[in-house]
């Protein structure tokens, strides 16, 4: 048993990494895309994330601007954080308050629960104030990079005479 410890050991320290990811005809590519839906007192909008870092806030200069007399100036930050160094994705950490460190008045409420900062997750729930919040959304697409599926292409021909028999 030992010696073969040994062997696999051997064999694991000489090996290389062989990246084989080309010889795949059909392998899929994951693409992630960042949205966060924003409702305040001027109802609701959606902003694609696609930036390092985002202000939120009541002010005028807030790159995400919330309309309540509830919400900070500056309520809080938004980063983006590489997820690994591999594949390149990222995700994004809400912090309270302002870039340098100032918390904001009321705080964030996360899924319920008061927080200082939070690395956001598919369909979490932020609430800024009254009736002021938002919800993050982690949205995966799967690319195929190579050979065309079949079933990307659904082409359904109608026959017009079809639609007339169904009217009657």
């Amino acid at each position: 048993m030992r010696m073969a410890a040994n062997n696999t050991q051997k064999i694991l320290i000489n090996s290389t990494p062989t990246d084989f990811s080309n010889d795949l005809p059909m392998a899929a590519e994951i693409s992630e895309s960042h949205l966060l839906i924003v409702e305040d007192d001027r109802g609701r909008k959606e902003i694609t994330l696609d930036r390092p870092i985002y202000s939120i806030g009541r002010d005028r200069e807030c790159d995400i601007r919330l309309n309540s007399q509830f919400v900070s100036r500056r309520h809080a930050t938004l980063v983006r954080l590489p997820r690994d160094e591999n594949n390149h994705t990222y995700y994004y950490r809400i912090v309270d308050g302002d870039a340098k460190g100032k918390p904001s008045a009321n705080g964030l409420m996360i899924n319920g629960r008061k927080l200082p900062a939070h690395d956001l997750k598919n369909e979490d729930e932020i609430v800024f104030g009254p009736q002021v919040r938002a919800i993050y959304y982690l949205l995966k697409d799967s690319m195929r990079t190579g050979q065309t599926d079949s079933t990307e292409y659904d082409i359904t021909l109608i026959n017009p005479g079809m639609t007339e028999e169904m009217e009657e």
